[in-house]
This record gives structure tokens, C-alpha cells and sequence, in this order.
């Protein structure tokens, strides 16, 4: 393959990284690309507000705060950050520790309301999040890509699907597999089988299956088919009785509370983010068409991801990521365009401020997300495995690699949450220490919070364990470039100069500087 050729998916896209399509068109496009998402974010806050006790009221401005939040930091991150497509939104890789530590906080005397245990959390994201700008613009992340060879980013990207194989809107055992089953026949039909006949069936595949199933769901709940409380069932009490607008500022909660234990508890989840991100960096990339990102790209997504996380714990958001949801998008429709998801961001925050939106959003029922989730992370696994193409297959040195890689990521973090259900009352990580103490030799470096904290959180998250168990045995076991699909990727990936930030670009004959060639 000749030097800097595209990748093969280049003819797939429907609209490019630099393309702008029509504003009404574009609104609609960034609209889907969010809908993707609010499933995850909505259930996030949702699951905060729920663990700290919070009273209707707080908890629709967590959830208006949360799309606040995203708005910005996607614009942050398209404008001045990686400037791929990516929208951002609450990570749940930082869920585990924000749970613990309002478990903690909950048992400090005097039974402490939520209004304490959300600025000790904004404290903890605040300082950890701190640690992640640095770690990304002192370009730490970017150096460790010479380790990372194709044989080490498939099984993290798959990882990144199949570790939520598992959610509840997927394998509930009160699963409403009817609405469900709707919701992606609608999907599959609209993206792969009547994508040819009009260009709105490929545009809009995920926007029409959710309006169409949405419509559905609320008919059979209006007429009584389906009976409060059951999946499928969409209450508009919900919407009627949100408040107009939800008065989102900067410390709403409260000043933010500095503990060191929970600070490293929370770093922990911001590293899993990290690994998550850099995995979904080389997946828009290869959907977009275009190479490998460059280690200053890289960087720059790093450090904006790690700025707009002091922003999140600023606002009382429970952190900022790169979400996979609507890179799957991407591969359903072709539409990579920055302008569609920033256009789609500046809607979001918006509509953060209306209470009206945020409770609509939560009336779509679970089985549609479910759905869509099946759609979406599907895509996520074939583009992680999508990169073995590169990769030598009949090398038992890369087949032991990728096995061990994905069983692994799959295994730890079901143990975690095994290790987490043996008693309700123990936090997870504390159960974790406290079975640490007994590994003979080491277990009073085990035992300790700050171990058994990190291990947990990185333990429980599938892409960071595969990818770190990927990136040991790919370094360490002998094998050539050809071998291990890096001689062919080095010869696609972007170089620096590539990619141009914001403030370069504006340098370079003002606004018209130099383009990207990657973009």
C-alpha cells in the first residue's frame, strides 16, 4: 500500500470529517448522532442521583446539567481538541469510583444529605481530571503509541462493545423483547436494506427506528396495552409535570470538597477513560477513511478530554469521555462530518436547559435503547476487529495474543462484579482489599485503599484490561513489524503535521490556513 493511502473505507463515507452539509439536514444528522447516546447519558446521572438520594428537582437539573456538560465539552473537543466527530458524554468508566466514594461519604456522621456527597464528588473528578490535562498535553499517552500495533487496539476497540453486552436494556429478565426486536428490525432495515433506495433511509436509519418505535410505544401506552411501571410503557406525566427551565450554573451544588482518597479512587477511572478513549480515537478514524491518529492528535484528545473534566466537576457533571455510541453511528450512516456533531452539540446545550427536553428524553423506554445499543456496540466489535486485516492470522503468536486479550477483558471484570455482589453492605473495592490482604508476601501492598481502589475500577473495565494484557504480551513476545500489522499501519497513519490545532490552523493565513491532510 502506497504511502498515506487511505484505508479502504474512505468510499463508505457519506459525508467527510471536513464536509458541511445543509444546516436543516446537519441538525437532524447531530440530533440522531445524540440520540445514539442518551441512553448512557441520562442513565448515568440518573444512577448518581438515585445513590445519593436526591429529590426530583435536583435530579432533573443533574440530568439538564448533564447535557450542558456534553454540549460543551463536544464542541471543546471538535474545535480545539482531536477535532474528530466524537461526541462527549458521562463516562461510566468513572462510575465505579463515584459510587464508592458517595458510599463513603454517606456513612460520615451525622448521616450527610446529597448536597455532601456531590461536592466531595466534584472535588475528586476536579483534581484527578487535573492529572489527565497533563498526562495528555506533556504527551504521555502519545509516546506509548509506538507499543500499540493493531494486534493491541482490535481487541481493546471490541472490548469497548462487548463489555456492555450485558446492560439491563439488553438482558433484563423483564426484557420487552417485542419493543426491543421492533427498534433494531427497524434499524437493519432502514441502514442496510433500504439505504439504496432513498437517501434518507441511509441518513436517518437510527433517527426514523427511534421515532417510529417511539410512536408505537406510546400509542400502546396511551390505550392501555401497556400498564405503568412495565418495560415499554412511556409516562408523559413525566414531561408535564419537568419545570421550564433548570438554572444550570458553575458550583450549583456547592463549593467543591478535596479528600485524597477519593482523588485516587477517581484517577483510576479517568486511566479506564483514557484507554477507552484512545481506543475510540483509531475507530472514528477508521471510519471516517482516514489513518491512524498521530501521536499530537492523540495528545490534544487527551488533554481536552482531561480540561473539560474539571469543567464537568465545576458544573456538579459526573466527568466527560468519548463516547462510542455515536461512532457506531457512523458506521451505520457514512456521516463522519465534525459540523453534524458540533451543530448536534450546540442543540444539546440548548436543550440542557429546558426541563421539558431532559424529561422527554427520559420517557423513550428502555427496550428502544436496548435496541439501539445492539446496533451500536455491534458496530464498535467489527470495527475493533476490522483492524485484523492489517494483522498476520496465521501466526499462532497473534492468535494467542488477541485470545488471551479478549477472554481476559471479558473474565476480570466479571469477577469485579462478582467480588462487588458477596455483601450489599461492603463496597465493592473494600471487599477487593480485604481479599487482597491474604495473597501471601505482597498482601500488605495489596491491601492497601489506594491498590485495591485502582485495581477495581481498572479490574472492572473490559477495554482497559484487554488492552493492557494486548499491549504486554504484543511487546514482550517475539514477532516482526509485517507480522504484527504495523509495517502496513505506520504507512496510513497521519504524521504530526498532519493534524494542525485550532490555534495553528488560524496562524496559517488566518482563517483559510493550510488544511488537515488526514481531515
Amino acid at each position: 500500500m502506497a504511502d498515506n493511502e487511505p484505508p479502504s473505507e474512505a468510499g463508505f463515507v457519506e459525508y467527510g470529517i471536513d464536509d458541511k452539509p445543509p444546516l436543516g439536514e446537519s441538525a437532524l444528522l447531530g440530533l440522531q448522532h445524540y440520540l445514539t447516546m442518551v441512553g448512557a447519558n441520562i442513565a448515568v446521572p440518573l444512577i448518581l442521583a438515585g445513590a445519593m438520594g436526591m429529590p426530583a428537582s435536583a435530579t432533573a437539573r443533574l440530568v439538564g446539567t448533564f447535557f450542558v456538560v456534553s454540549g460543551i465539552a463536544t464542541l471543546a473537543q471538535t474545535t480545539f481538541g482531536n477535532r474528530y466527530p466524537i461526541v462527549q458524554g458521562a463516562p461510566f468508566s468513572m462510575l465505579a469510583p463515584a459510587l464508592a466514594i458517595i458510599g463513603v461519604v454517606g456513612s460520615f456522621p451525622g448521616n450527610p444529605g446529597w448536597e455532601v456527597m456531590i461536592v466531595h464528588l466534584q472535588g475528586a473528578i476536579i483534581v484527578a481530571a487535573l492529572a489527565e490535562v497533563a498526562i495528555g498535553y506533556f504527551g504521555v499517552v502519545g509516546k506509548l503509541r509506538q507499543f500499540l500495533s493493531p494486534v493491541v487496539v482490535a481487541p481493546t476497540i471490541a472490548l469497548i462493545g462487548l463489555s456492555l453486552f450485558s446492560v439491563p436494556q439488553v438482558t433484563s429478565a423483564t426484557q420487552n423483547w417485542w419493543l426491543l426486536g421492533l427498534t433494531l428490525f427497524l434499524i437493519v432495515l432502514f441502514s442496510q436494506y433500504l439505504k439504496e433506495s432513498n437517501k434518507v433511509f441511509k441518513l436517518f436509519p437510527v433517527l426514523l427506528a427511534i421515532v417510529v418505535a417511539y410512536v408505537v410505544a406510546a400509542v400502546l401506552s396511551v390505550t392501555g396495552f401497556y400498564a405503568p411501571g412495565t418495560p415499554g410503557y412511556v409516562d408523559f406525566s413525566m414531561v408535564t409535570s419537568a419545570p421550564a427551565l433548570l438554572p444550570i450554573h458553575p458550583l450549583q451544588f456547592g463549593t467543591p470538597v478535596i479528600e485524597t482518597s477519593f482523588i485516587v479512587g477517581m484517577f483510576a477511572g479517568v486511566v479506564a477513560s483514557i484507554v477507552e478513549s484512545f481506543g475510540d480515537y483509531h475507530a472514528v478514524a477508521r471510519l471516517s477513511g482516514i489513518g491512524a491518529p498521530s501521536e499530537k492528535r492523540i495528545n490534544h484528545g487527551i488533554g481536552m478530554e482531561g480540561l473539560m473534566n474539571v469543567f464537568a466537576g465545576i458544573m456538579g457533571a459526573g466527568g466527560s469521555t468519548s463516547y462510542s455510541e455515536n461512532i457506531g453511528a457512523i458506521g451505520l450512516t457514512g456521516v463522519a462530518s465534525r459540523y453534524v456533531v458540533q451543530v448536534g452539540a450546540a442543540i444539546m446545550l440548548v436543550m440542557g436547559f429546558i426541563g421539558y427536553f431532559g424529561q422527554l428524553i427520559a420517557t423513550i423506554p428502555s427496550p428502544i435503547i436496548g435496541g439501539l445499543f445492539i446496533a451500536m456496540f455491534g458496530q464498535i466489535v467489527a470495527v475493533g476487529l476490522s483492524n485484523l486485516k492489517y494483522v498476520d492470522l496465521d501466526s499462532s503468536r497473534n492468535i494467542f495474543v488477541l485470545g488471551t486479550a479478549m477472554f481476559a477483558g471479558l473474565a476480570i471484570p466479571a469477577y469485579m462484579n462478582n467480588v462487588a455482589a458477596v455483601d450489599p453492605n461492603i463496597a465493592g473495592p473494600e471487599m477487593l482489599r480485604m481479599g487482597l490482604e491474604g495473597v501471601p508476601l505482597l498482601g500488605a501492598v495489596l491491601g492497601t485503599k489506594l491498590v485495591a481502589d485502582t485495581l477495581f475500577v481498572i479490574g472492572g473495565t473490559g477495554m482497559a484490561v484487554g488492552g493492557l494484557v494486548a499491549v504486554v504480551l504484543d511487546n514482550t513476545i517475539p514477532g516482526s513489524d509485517d507480522e504484527r500489522g504495523l509495517t502496513v499501519w505506520q504507512a496510513i497513519a497521519e504524521d504530526d503535521e498532519d493534524f494542525q490545532t485550532f490555534f495553528e490552523r488560524r496562524g496559517n493565513d488566518g482563517a483559510s490556513g493550510s488544511p488537515e491532510s488526514a481531515d
